[in-house]
């Protein structure tokens, strides 16, 4: 889910782990010179979802990373199916109430950038919990610190 810290864990634990880091949406930003919600304003969500299919496939291809994706990448069949069978998934869940918190002020999440955000929120997260639920792994992120999760994803990683 969007805001639950998958870029600034994913530098973490790539640190720690001496492996690369990938944003992929980072990527498909710098790929289409403009922002995620520029993109999804000016081309559309079918637009950004070919993108970033592309570019998770692509980031799917390099060894040793830590790739972080975007909070829908995973509900693609395609993208679900090569992340289960080339690499360790990991679902970050954390309390939507604490997500609405962190992403209530950022104009970069064009999913939720309007009003009644919880509503949204809640029912992304409904939309999308059975599909997250295939990921290898799950961490429930309440109530732990980054250093705790990211220790917790690289015992995860280490067992593969």
């Amino acid at each position: 889910m969007m805001g639950v810290g998958k870029t600034t864990l994913g530098k973490i634990v790539a640190k720690k782990s001496g492996l690369k880091f990938i944003d992929t949406d980072a990527n498909i930003e710098g790929n289409c010179l403009m922002r995620i919600s520029e993109i999804f304003k000016r081309k559309g969500e079918k637009f950004f979802r070919l993108e970033e299919k592309k570019e998770v496939l692509k980031s799917l291809e390099e060894s040793n990373s830590v790739i972080a994706l975007g909070g829908g990448a995973f509900i693609d069949k395609t993208i679900r199916d090569n992340i289960l069978k080339n690499a360790v998934s990991i679902w970050l869940d954390a309390d939507l109430k604490d997500l609405n918190k962190r992403i209530k002020w950022n104009k970069k999440r064009p999913l939720v950038n309007k009003k009644n955000n919880q509503k949204k929120i809640d029912k992304l997260y409904d939309d999308r919990k059975n599909i997250y639920k295939l990921a290898n792994h799950r961490i429930n992120c309440d109530n732990l610190s980054k250093e705790n999760i990211a220790k917790k994803i690289i015992t995860f990683y280490e067992k593969y």
